[in-house]
């Protein structure tokens, strides 16, 4: 049996910075830290080489006295932990006392720092943990830390270190997740002598978030606010079309620390489940705010990872805070043309001189004499009805199945075209009298014509909706409606937004309709199919579905949700089994998701050929309703494209 042997100071101090110091990013993690914990509200951190040569952190915080800095970089010498019970709730970043230690052990550091009290300040330099100078020296209030030449004592530590530019890019990101933390802090990161995140310090998170992500990032994010008695949740989250393909930009931060939470990173992409598509992940830069008595941060040296006294009320807070922010902050996205080359063959107009042209078509149209010309509503479609913008009235011919179901003469005020959709304000009879009488032919001999709806734009006609908002342009592939409304042309996926519509009113219907089978359905299941269906029975009858226990790994299925008559029952059940047999899911999710299976078996398929009636009301229902901007799966249900922005395209304004 070898000798047990106590192990000198400098190899256990060199054994225990490995558990602190890993990069130079973890040594402007520890200082930065400490800063933070000294009040500062300024913060300078400066690299070179990647770290690995230089480091200076200078803030502006409370400073150490003289006599107590050698003592700082003593192993387990901390100023914020005092005695057992302070364990239990901790409310600063650092609370371990090993960071200067272990840094000072495998590197050259000089501190310069000063309190408030003192007239002059102290210069303290430790290279790999031997004190080489301790002197009184003049200096600002605050501290100043210097890090020299990283692992210089520790080859084989120096080894495992990457390139310098990667190293940098470590720091940099760093840095900004730090500030991200704290907005309330001024930040400046320098590299190799170039300034590149500088923040105000203002307190506003979306000041930091434009300095450090960008203006394009902070652009798709909306705000969250919410929680429960014991969590507070409060920042920004993207909307769900800007998700990413991966997970890099999402920041929860914990009493402002920076943390890795699996519960957070669960509840966030649960919030986002039928908004974004597969394979996309949601960004977000969440602070979330507990009693540091019902958290655990001490269970890792870098002190990111830590354990909830309640998981549950941690993953509650940040779903329905973003799930309530995702329902106010949804918009329908826009297509955004690029701009062509100018044109050679013509001058484009200035959005001016294109304005006043119109104007000066509308006059010289309005000098032209009128005359009572018919107005013929386009072919098969009841839904829209052209408007003679001219000063005399002309009229609108409604088609012979109207005009035959109408006796005469007209003694009400509202009559209806073929479509039940669709009213149209009558005129009375003395004004039909009045609209067709002229000069030469007596009003009498007009009584016998059809009534006729007046198609000029007035107060009367305006509160009787007579002009319909929307018009159908067309179908393209047989899958995308195009309608027009206002000043924009829309690109409708009948297949994506009809299943949201069917998705959001089987949430809304408490007791769906079920359609009993002709002949029940029997379906075989894996084992683990089975036990998930068995133990789901009260979320089928939620869901229409009717199913008993059959034995053997099998199912009965006598009744299915009334709007999948037609659809493959067998199949269908078996994809509902897959679904609910996930692990993870909470029961909401497993009937959503029961939901999300069978509104898209129900919906219009695209490529299958629809009325013009159908694609109007389908049209009318998405962009009437505030609710409907993506497909379960999370497709964007309709594109959008501005008329100013065709106009640009075709010239006609810069």
């Amino acid at each position: 049996m070898p000798k047990i042997n106590v192990l000198p100071k400098t190899i256990a101090e060199k054994i225990a910075a490995g558990e602190v110091v890993e990069k130079p990013a973890s040594v402007v993690k520890e200082i930065v830290e400490n800063a933070i914990d000294a009040g500062a509200t300024d913060i300078t951190v400066e690299i070179r080489g990647g770290g690995i040569l230089y480091m200076r952190v200078t803030d502006n915080g409370c400073g150490i006295k003289h006599d107590d800095v050698p003592t700082a970089f003593l192993r387990h010498a901390t100023s914020k932990i005092v005695n057992e019970s302070d364990l239990d709730s901790i409310n600063t970043l650092g609370f371990r006392g090993e960071a200067l230690a272990a840094i000072s052990s495998v590197s050259r550091v000089e501190m310069l720092t000063k309190t408030e009290e003192d007239e002059l300040g102290t210069r303290y330099v430790i290279e790999g943990g031997e004190e080489i100078a301790y002197e009184e020296a003049g200096c600002p209030d605050g501290t100043t830390i210097i890090v020299r030449d990283l692992f210089f004592n520790t080859p084989a530590r120096m080894k495992f270190l990457h390139k310098d530019t990667s190293e940098a890019n470590v720091v940099a990101d760093l840095v900004e997740k730090i500030a991200l933390s704290h907005p309330e802090i001024a930040f400046r990161f320098i590299r190799d002598g170039k300034t590149l995140i500088t923040t105000s310090g203002d307190g506003k998170l979306t000041s930091v978030i434009y300095s450090v992500l960008g203006r394009e990032f902070s652009s798709t994010l909306i705000p969250a606010k919410g929680g429960n008695k014991t969590v507070e949740v409060e920042g920004f989250v993207c909307k769900p079309i800007y998700c990413r393909p991966k997970r890099t930009l999402q920041y929860f931060f914990l009493n402002g620390r920076l943390i890795r939470c699996a519960a957070a990173i669960s509840a966030l992409e649960a919030a986002y489940k039928n908004s974004v598509m597969v394979g996309k992940f949601p960004a977000c830069v969440l602070n979330i705010t507990v009693n540091p008595e019902t958290v655990d941060v001490n269970v890792h040296p870098a002190k990111t990872e830590v354990r909830f006294s309640d998981d549950r009320a941690v993953f509650d807070a940040i779903y329905f805070t973003v799930k309530n922010a995702l329902s106010q902050g949804e918009e329908r996205p826009t297509i955004a043309i690029k701009q062509s080359a100018p044109f050679k063959a013509f001058d484009r107009m200035t959005t001016e001189q294109y304005k006043q042209s119109e104007i000066t078509e509308i006059k010289t149209e309005e000098k032209k004499p009128q005359k009572n010309e018919e107005v013929k509503t386009e072919k098969n479609n009841s839904f829209y009805y052209p408007v003679n913008t001219s000063s005399k009235p002309a009229a609108l011919t409604l088609n012979n199945a109207t005009a035959n179901n109408i006796a005469e003469p007209v003694k009400t005020d509202v009559i209806k075209a073929e479509s039940d959709e669709t009213v149209i304000k009558a005129v009375k009879s003395e004004e039909v009298d009045s609209v067709l009488a002229s000069p030469t032919e007596p009003a009498e001999d007009k009584r016998n014509e059809a009534p006729i709806a007046e198609p000029y734009v007035n107060e009367e006609v305006k509160e009787a909706s007579v002009i319909p908002e929307l018009r159908l342009i067309g179908e393209a592939f047989s899958t995308y409606i195009i309608v027009e409304k206002g000043n924009s042309v829309f690109f409708i996926d009948k297949h994506a937004s009809h299943e949201r519509i069917l998705f959001e009113e089987l949430k809304k219907n408490e007791i769906p309709r079920c359609q009993e089978l002709l002949l029940p359905v029997t379906v075989k299941l894996s084992a683990e199919q089975y036990n998930a269906v068995l133990n789901s029975t009260h979320l089928l009858e939620k869901s229409g579905f009717e199913a008993e226990d059959f034995g053997n790994n099998t199912v009965i299925v006598r009744g299915v949700p009334a709007s999948l008559i037609g659809e493959d029952v067998a199949s269908l059940f078996i994809e509902v089994a897959v679904s609910l047999s996930e692990s993870g899911l909470v029961e909401v999710e497993r009937l959503e998701t029961i939901y999300h299976t069978v509104a898209c078996k129900a919906a219009i398929k695209a490529g299958y050929r629809t009325s013009d009636e159908e694609k109007l009301r389908l049209a009318n229902e998405v962009l009437s309703r505030d609710d409907i901007f993506y497909c379960p799966h999370g497709r964007p249900v309709a594109f959008e494209i501005k008329k100013r922005d065709l106009e640009k395209q075709f010239g006609r304004i810069q």
